[in-house]
């Protein structure tokens, strides 16, 4: 039985090879994507040290039915927004501009969004199907600068490949 866990710590880019790796094992012939983004979102939480909340927010039509916005996905963590519109906070920023986000203080984020006050840093990945934003990958530690360029690089392949499955 794989333990979907990396037994020691490993440099960066041997943790994202196992991340991958235990994703495709995972998602690879599972057509749903809630229950992809639900394992995914469990791994993030067992591989990832430093973190205070990993998940996937959607693209979903908004209340009114007037634009889409992000809607809250599969996560693990504390209780998080709901709703979240294109343009506004991290998540937002990342789902408008179609690129990922890796903020080393929350705080100085202009419109930043706390869900939990606890936070001090984020990644937020776009989730892109032909160009199309379909979801984004969010990350959010309570260390500042907990996020590197390896980071992005390892959640960006994770969201490529993830892109055909969620």
């Amino acid at each position: 039985m794989y333990d979907f866990k990396p037994a020691t710590p490993l440099a960066p880019e041997e943790l994202y090879r196992e991340l991958l790796a235990a994703t495709d094992a995972l998602t690879a012939d599972e057509p749903d994507s809630v229950a992809n983004m639900a394992n995914v979102a469990a791994l993030l939480w067992e591989f990832l040290p430093d973190l205070n909340w990993a998940g996937f927010y959607r693209v979903g039509a908004a209340k009114n039915g007037a634009v889409d916005e992000l809607v809250l996905g599969p996560f693990v963590g504390r209780p998080a927004c709901i709703r979240i519109p294109f343009g506004t906070g991290v998540c937002g920023t990342a789902a408008q501009s179609r690129a990922t986000q890796l903020v080393a203080d929350v705080h100085a984020f202009p419109g930043h969004i706390a869900c939990d006050a606890a936070s001090q840093s984020e990644l937020v990945v776009p989730v892109l199907r032909d160009g199309v934003v379909v979801a984004v990958i969010d990350l959010d530690s309570p260390s500042p600068a907990r996020f590197a360029e390896a980071d992005a690089a390892g959640i960006e392949a994770l969201a490529a490949m993830l892109s055909a499955r969620i």
